[in-house]
C-alpha cells in the first residue's frame, strides 16, 4: 500500500515513515501543504496522512481542495490539535479519520488499514490489491496478474475464511454455469500462489475435496 505522509516536523515524519516501511508499506513524505497537495492530486497514493498545521497551504485547505476536485483518496488527519471544533472541521472537510499527537504507531497502522478497507483496497499482511486500478503489491514489489488470476484472488480476499468451491469460482469468475471438466481453477490458483507465496507463507489454503479458502493470517 502506498501512503503519503504530509508532515512538516521531521522527527514525526521520520518516525511515521520508518514505522510504515517496517510493516511493508511504501511511504512518501511531503513537508509542506503545497507539495502534499500536488502529490495527493496525482492519484498515486492509497491513503494520505495529513497534518493540519503546515507551512504554506494548511492541511484543512489541502483537504478541502482535494475533495472539491473529486479526489476521494482516504485521508487521516494527524495533528496536535485536540479541540473538538477542529476535529469536526477536519471531518466535515472530508477526512476519513482523525489521530491526535502523541500516538502509537500501531494505532495509526490500524486506522490506515481501516480506512483502506472502506475503499477499493484489500489487504492481507504485506499483500495489497487495488480493485479499482487492478494493481497488486507485496510490500514494495508490484505483482502482475493475468485478469482471471486477479479476479480469483479478489473473490477470495473479499471473503477471508470462507470456502469457495471450484464450481463457484468457475461461475463467478469465468461465467460458466457448468463444470467444463477442466482444471482451470486449479491452474489459476497455482499461478497465483507462485506470485504471492513469500517468506514461507501461504495465503490460499486448499480444502481437500471442496475448494479453496483465503486466510488473512498466512499459513
Amino acid at each position: 500500500m502506498k501512503v503519503l505522509v504530509v508532515e512538516d516536523e521531521e522527527k514525526i515524519s521520520g518516525f511515521v515513515r520508518k514505522g510504515l516501511e517496517a510493516r511493508g508499506f511504501q511511504a512518501t513524505v511531503a513537508d509542506n501543504g503545497d507539495e502534499g497537495h500536488a502529490l495527493a492530486s496525482t492519484g498515486d497514493y492509497d491513503v494520505v496522512v495529513l497534518d493540519l498545521m503546515l507551512p504554506g497551504r494548511d492541511g484543512l485547505s489541502v483537504l478541502q481542495e482535494l475533495r472539491a476536485r473529486g479526489n476521494t483518496v482516504p485521508v487521516i488527519v494527524l495533528t496536535a490539535r485536540t479541540e473538538a471544533n477542529e476535529r469536526v472541521q477536519g471531518l466535515e472537510a472530508g477526512a476519513d479519520d482523525y489521530v491526535t499527537k502523541p500516538f502509537f504507531m500501531d494505532e495509526l497502522i490500524a486506522r490506515i488499514n481501516a480506512v483502506a478497507r472502506r475503499t477499493n483496497l484489500l489487504h492481507a499482511g504485506k499483500l495489497t490489491l487495488n480493485t479499482l486500478s487492478r494493481e497488486a503489491h507485496y510490500g514494495r514489489e508490484e505483482i502482475f496478474f493475468a485478469p482471471r488470476e486477479f479476479s480469483v484472488l479478489e473473490h477470495l480476499m473479499r471473503a477471508p475464511g470462507n470456502i469457495f468451491t471450484r464450481d463457484q469460482l468457475l461461475e463467478q469468475v469465468w461465467g460458466y454455469g457448468f463444470d467444463p471438466q477442466t482444471n482451470l481453477v486449479d491452474v489459476c490458483i497455482r499461478r497465483i500462489r507462485e506470485k504471492i507465496d513469500r517468506e514461507g507463507h501461504r495465503f490460499i489454503e486448499t480444502i481437500r475435496g471442496v475448494g479453496y479458502r483465503f486466510n488473512k493470517t498466512e499459513t
